[in-house]
């Protein structure tokens, strides 16, 4: 049963760790191309709301405190279908992605 939970919660956080993919890389695509449209507006309050809900959980997702309980590993990919480089860069390396989104859009914004 043990691990059969932790097995859903993997499967679980890989699901939405996917779904942000596609945000934070639509986000990227759409100020690079210009095409700044309602759904950049609800990525950047997508990673907003991510950001709070990290922040409220010090800087850990919820879904790793709950899978915890289900493990000991050491490894950042215990709770993801993740690489263990990529599960232990993963905040970083898409903060950045986000960072330079903003960064275009605010530019397309300035000298449009």
């Amino acid at each position: 049963m043990k691990n059969t939970n932790l097995v859903f919660i993997k499967t679980i956080h890989t699901i939405i760790w996917l779904f942000y993919n596609v945000v934070i890389f639509y986000l990227l695509y759409a100020t690079i191309f210009n095409k700044i449209d309602v759904w950049v507006w609800i990525c950047i309050g997508l990673v907003i709301l991510e950001g709070i809900v990290l922040l409220l959980f010090k800087w850990y997702c919820p879904l790793t405190l709950i899978a915890r309980k289900y493990s000991d590993s050491t490894k950042d990919n215990f709770d993801i279908f993740l690489p263990n480089w990529l599960a232990k860069h993963n905040k970083t390396i898409y903060t950045s992605i986000f960072v330079v989104s903003i960064g275009i859009l605010i530019l397309r914004l300035i000298y449009n």
